[in-house]
């Protein structure tokens, strides 16, 4: 039984102006193992296409080539991709090595490529480059060797999965005479080993070397004719089993391609790092200045007070916001009521009920439940030593949240003994030394105004603010009773839970959100200033994502150069037996491997930019400004992984559908 047999093959092309050209005119012939055939025409005869069908690189044809009773024509997917990998040889007249692959890798590819494992890959390139002569040179590269050792290379690489069928096109094409005869020696004993060989050629000299000659011309076998006979020699045939290639294998193969054009990847690496860095930075920044601001809000109050309010000054506005939008002057004039009663103190909404405090203070791990009050006056509230008078902004009662850090001289003032506490402002307005002095309160106390002298103890200065507003601190139980003595009630607008540990302030206060409360002034303001700069972090880093599209951009460039200089050697892989699937992969990885490398690049810029920001920072605020996180880190690489990933997807794509023909005549 023939390996091939040719059944009435046609081949036609559509012209560019219309109408088809018949480039084989329905040749028919039989191919036996151990023959070598010489195919012999002139330039356009038709010989090409021929070797390009039998090779199954064109399926597009009429008629029948028949490889173990089946049509190529009819082939699945899978079956062709194991008749080039396993069942056919090439060896091309350019040579076709790929440059940047040392002599073993370049034996190796159709190995690589049928997922064949390292080592037997590796000795069997090896045992073929000693069989052709090249054992000294096996770890060089192409460029390092003459063209006649360049086509000993093709010759073992076409052997490498010990095929049934080995096609030379014009494999003494660009060799000189001597060399030509040492290959066409080492051709004739692949004939020798009872594989078919299929030389295509215009030279009689080479033909001459054949055991069989078959002329074509214009698309039509015009001769056959039998000469040299080849006497056989049997020898043991290699069970090479081949696979598809796994992922991971064309990450390697990607790797070493990347290594080929390592200078210009570099670059491209860089400049998309730089790009991560940009976005990273922005984030690190907003993280660090958040935490900053956070921390200072922080620094000054009690970890172990939760302090607690009945509303939120944020509800009242947008309540007042949802009035102005209704129209409803009535109801905006009596939230702007309510709400300046909220400031002074006098608002029964603010204030916490019997009902409320036995809600707050069933709270899990709340220890102490403190009433307090705070009001704003508007000018009303003053106190006065000797000549000289200080208006006061806020009037509060003493807490566990005030810091010992806050105490900047004397001590908080006892119960029952008409103390006060001051701000350190106000006590520099009255007079240096203040502390044990007794001064005139002026008091808007509800609906009453009273005059009560009272003990300076201490002064303190309000937390993360160097210029604290003029504060008088007393007692709640002394402002309870001066409420009484005047016939009024006082209600507490503000309550200080005292955790059992620090750990369950946050849990605690969370909680009084849930019942409905609200957090301190102080952290509504941090909250605020936490969500602005949240808002600028975004605003900035999307800015610096801008960079991202022009370095995508790069990639995709610099990926389809890539395609268009590994014309051929694509070309070739899928000669080899390479799948669509593997050059998209092979593509997809090197895209992979930039990404990843420029995410790497990206984070170790912002890594020692953070180290140069913070380091400027601390010896100039005591404070680093950037904070690093992995999560950070990780979104970096992650992102410039994906936007390699998606600019890699149409390079690789075209480069998978290149046509082997049109690939392997790309100069």
């Amino acid at each position: 039984m023939p390996v091939l047999e040719l059944k009435n093959v046609k081949k036609f092309y559509k012209m560019p102006g219309g109408g088809r050209f018949e480039a084989l005119h329905g040749v028919s012939a039989k191919f036996n193992a151990g023959e070598m055939v010489a195919i012999v025409g002139e330039s356009g005869s038709g010989k090409s296409t021929l070797m390009n069908t039998i090779g199954g690189l064109d399926s597009d044809f009429e008629g029948e080539i028949l490889y173990e009773g089946k049509n190529l024509r009819d082939f699945s997917t899978k079956e062709m991709v194991n008749y080039h990998k396993k069942s056919i040889g090439f060896i091309f007249q350019n040579f076709n090595l790929i440059p940047h692959l040392d002599l073993i890798d370049n034996v190796s590819i159709a190995m690589t490529l049928s997922n064949v494992g390292e080592d037997f890959r590796r000795q069997r390139a090896k045992d073929l480059l000693k069989q052709v002569g090249l054992e000294e040179h096996m770890y060089k590269k192409p460029d390092q060797l003459s063209g006649g050792q360049k086509q000993r290379v093709a010759i073992a690489r076409a052997l490498v999965n010990d095929p049934d069928v080995i096609i030379a096109d014009e494999p003494t094409g660009a060799l000189d005479a001597e060399t030509t005869d040492v290959i066409l020696d080492m051709i004739r004993d692949i004939a020798v080993e009872g594989k078919l060989v299929l030389m295509v050629t215009h030279s009689e000299k080479v033909a001459a070397h054949c055991s069989r000659v078959l002329r074509i011309d214009r698309g039509q076998i015009v001769d056959d004719h039998e000469q040299k006979p080849i006497e056989h020699q049997q020898i043991d045939r290699e069970n090479i089993v081949v696979h598809n290639m796994s992922l991971w294998k064309a990450i390697k193969l990607a790797f070493k391609n990347m290594k080929a054009k390592f200078g210009r990847n570099a670059l491209v690496a860089t400049g998309m790092g730089i790009g991560i860095m940009s976005v990273i930075l922005m984030l690190s920044l907003g993280k660090g200045v958040t935490s900053y601001v956070s921390g200072q809000m922080n620094t000054y109050s009690n970890p172990l007070v939760a302090e607690i309010q009945k509303t939120s000054s944020q509800k009242m506005q947008q309540k007042k916001m949802q009035d102005v939008q209704k129209g409803d002057s009535a109801a905006l004039a009596k939230q702007q009521q309510e709400n300046m009663n909220s400031l002074s103190g006098t608002s029964a909404t603010n204030s916490f009920s019997s009902k409320d405090l036995r809600k707050l203070k069933r709270i899990k791990h709340v220890k102490k439940l403190q009433k307090g009050y705070t009001a704003i006056s508007l000018g009303t509230n003053q106190i006065s030593y000797k000549k000289k008078r200080a208006t006061l902004i806020y009037l509060k009662t003493v807490n566990d949240a005030i810091a010992k850090s806050e105490i900047k001289h004397g001590r908080l003032p006892k119960a029952g003994k008409d103390e006060v506490m001051i701000d350190n402002g106000t006590a520099e307005t009255l007079g240096k030394h203040m502390i044990g002095k007794t001064i005139k309160a002026h008091l808007q106390l509800g609906t009453k105004t009273i005059d009560k002298k009272v003990k300076v103890v201490g002064t303190y200065e309000q937390a993360g603010n160097s210029g604290s507003m003029s504060t008088i601190l007393l007692p709640y139980s002394d402002l309870k009773q001066l409420f009484k003595d005047n016939g009024l009630t006082l209600k507490p607008n503000v309550v200080y839970l005292t955790s059992s540990e620090q750990k369950y302030t946050e849990a605690i206060k969370t909680k009084a959100k849930d019942l409905g409360f609200a957090g301190s002034m102080q952290e509504q303001m941090t909250q605020m200033f936490d969500s602005i700069l949240s808002v600028l972090t975004y605003v900035l880093t999307a800015i610096a994502a801008v960079s991202l599209v022009v370095s995508a951009i790069m990639i995709l460039v610099v990926l389809n150069i890539s395609v268009v200089e590994r014309t051929q050697e694509i070309g070739v892989m899928k000669a080899l037996g390479a799948r669509r699937k593997d050059i998209r992969r092979i593509f997809s990885s090197e895209a992979f491997l930039i990404g990843l490398g420029s995410g790497i690049v990206g984070v170790l810029l912002t890594w020692l930019l953070s180290l140069a920001i913070n380091h400027y920072t601390i010896s100039a605020f005591k404070a680093a400004v950037v904070t690093l996180t992995p999560q950070y880190a990780l979104t970096g690489v992650v992102v410039s992984v994906v936007i390699s990933m998606i600019a890699g997807i149409l390079p690789s794509n075209h480069a998978s559908k290149l046509d082997p023909v049109d690939a392997l005549r790309k100069e």
